[in-house]
């Protein structure tokens, strides 16, 4: 559970059709963390307020992600569901630094299309 609750670590939130920040550049394009031992996590959000992710161990997981505030928050559904939500800052571009579910520090950025993990 521990892996696939760090996929959630991928930065960024409810459902609308113009999205504040870089957010609404994520629709359609790739969310990609990468953490301190150079793996790569994959995040791919949904208008609806639903995403899919691949961690950095490949591991799948999917679930909602929705807005508070300045915040956007993911709760994961699958593969186990997660009894709190990731919340972090929303992106003001298409790169930029964060921190991990586990604290560690993560670099994000947006990249076209869908990518493969």
């Amino acid at each position: 559970m521990k892996t696939v609750i760090i996929s959630l670590a991928l930065a960024f939130a409810t459902s609308a059709t113009a999205a504040p920040g870089g957010l609404d550049k994520a629709f359609g394009n790739t969310v990609v963390s990468t953490y301190p031992d150079g793996r790569t996590g994959l995040l791919w959000l949904k208008r609806d307020g639903t995403y899919t992710a691949k961690g950095r161990h490949r591991t799948a997981s999917s679930g909602t992600w929705t807005l508070k505030g300045d915040k956007m928050c993911l709760s994961q559904k699958r593969p186990v569901w997660a009894p709190f939500a990731y919340c972090t800052a929303l992106p003001a571009s298409t790169s930029w630094a964060a921190k991990a579910v586990t604290g560690e520090p993560i670099k994000v950025r947006i990249v076209p299309g869908t990518a493969v993990g």
